[in-house]
């Protein structure tokens, strides 16, 4: 997915609002090919939830990033996005960062400007490095990728500094070569519908949390205001969780896994999603007796 040509450039283009749909992991990667959307995102929350346990504040490490891409990439044709938090380090951290997760698969990655260990975009308590810091992070990144691979780079200076230094941030990641920018937390839809204002004809990412500091709007008023993709990034987590939550709570209290019938999803099913058949041929074509 990192050859001349990524599918995912013509994806990002303003007005389109290309859905990105979060995966924490491979098999949630498959159900989002699955369902037909274009585009999956590993999100850098949902690493920490479903793999450590923990909230989004930094503790996911590059090696242990690198390997879910590796996963992700090799069960899903779709293009790959991934959440590389701050790019693990200064420009040289970012420099290795980019290396290695283009050489796992991925079609683009997004680095932000917090300060480390970094904080979930709607949580309290971001700070951010210099913009000139940041700058030198994107041309960096620019100047090491080797395929035709997406940089998006991504501001969290609203919650800090105000919209006007976030405005001005993006513009001067733009201008260092970021192919993508993102303004993560306007708080109205003033604000929302500001940015792509600021920056017309840029790729720009609009991010839709349940619960978070941006007011949630549809898909079709995003592309009307000129953004190039709509990020839902966590939405298959939570709602995972809320279905687990349901069903665990049913078998608690009745003990019999009948009354879960409802909620979980068929074993036939499950099958058909992690490709059984397909591996079934597999081992029939090339087993040792034929």
């Amino acid at each position: 997915m990192t050859t001349t040509g990524n599918p995912l450039r013509e994806l990002v283009a303003p007005g389109l609002a290309t859905p990105a749909l979060g995966a924490p992991n491979a098999l949630t990667a498959r159900v989002i090919e699955d369902m037909g959307f274009p585009a999956v995102y590993l999100t850098g929350a949902g690493v920490a939830n479903t793999f450590l346990g923990v909230p989004d504040i930094g503790l996911v490490t590059l090696t242990e990033l690198a390997q879910h891409v590796r996963t992700i990439a090799d069960t899903v044709s779709i293009p790959l996005i991934v959440d590389a938090d701050t790019g693990f380090g200064n420009a040289l951290g970012v420099q290795r960062t980019v290396r290695l997760l283009e050489q796992a698969g991925a079609s683009a990655i997004q680095i932000e400007d917090q300060e480390s260990p970094k904080r979930c975009g709607h949580f309290d308590g971001q700070t951010v490095i210099d913009q000139a810091e940041m700058v030198q992070k994107i041309r960096m990144a620019v100047d090491t990728r080797r395929a035709d691979f997406l940089l998006i780079a991504r501001t969290d200076a609203i919650n800090t500094l105000g919209f006007d230094q976030a405005v001005e941030r993006a513009i001067a990641y733009h201008e260092a070569g970021a192919d993508v920018i993102f303004v993560e937390g306007p708080t109205d839809h003033e604000q929302l519908a500001a940015i792509p204002r600021h920056l017309p004809g840029v790729p720009l990412v609009a991010n839709m949390v349940e619960g978070g500091r941006t007011p949630l709007v549809d898909r079709t008023t995003l592309a009307s205001l000129g953004f190039g993709v709509a990020l839902f990034a966590n939405v298959a987590l939570q709602a995972s969780v809320h279905g687990m939550q349901q069903a665990l709570a049913k078998l608690r209290d009745s003990g019999d896994l009948k009354q879960t019938q409802d909620l979980v999803l068929p074993w036939a099913e499950r099958q058909r999603l992690v490709r059984k058949p397909e591996f079934d041929k597999l081992e029939q074509r090339y087993s040792a007796g034929r």
